[in-house]
């Protein structure tokens, strides 16, 4: 995997997660990865982006939901069906290099335990609606930030292969 975009926080917010998924993928994310509080179907919707390489696809998404997303079972059953892939609670990935990338929401704070401890390489979240870019150890603890409720709308692309970073403000006029 190269880079990944991370988007949280929508809160039902459609036509912004659609502004900020397409600029991941335009910006060069082969894989989207939404950290909580999706808020309604019209967001699961937005995060289908197709593949720029290849039109008749979509760019593969993978989900987790969050503390404001209360019909777990309906929107689960509505991704599945879009062929987004529901890790809820907790999702991971690992890479050919072995280095290994957790997520989750973020409102359990013993949710951050395990991963600390077994020193993944990246460990990223959303809840908190704000940015973080922080070292524990070996684990960088990534936040993009929100698009919702927040004092400027972000979101990030991590380049696995590089370890780089970059956070986008997305406008909040949608």
């Amino acid at each position: 995997m190269a880079k990944i975009g991370l988007l949280s926080d929508a809160h039902g917010r459609g036509q912004i997660t659609a502004k900020a998924a397409e600029l991941l993928v335009a910006e060069g994310a082969r894989r989207l990865i939404y950290l909580g509080d999706v808020g309604s179907p019209e967001v699961i919707d937005a995060l289908l982006v197709k593949h720029p390489a290849k039109p008749e696809q979509m760019v593969p998404v993978n989900l987790v939901f969050g503390n404001v997303d209360w019909d777990v079972a309906d929107l689960t059953r509505y991704a599945n069906e879009l062929g987004v892939q529901v890790d809820h609670p907790v999702g991971r990935m690992e890479f050919d290099d072995g280095s290994v990338l957790v997520y989750f929401h973020g409102d359990q704070s013993s949710a951050f335990d395990g991963p600390l401890h077994e020193q993944v390489r990246y460990l990223c979240h959303g809840h908190t609606h704000m940015v973080k870019d922080d070292r524990v150890g070996k684990t960088r603890i990534i936040n993009p930030g929100a698009l919702y409720r927040a004092g400027s709308y972000t979101v990030a692309l991590l380049d696995t292969q590089t370890d780089q970073l970059t956070f986008f403000p997305i406008e909040k006029s949608c």
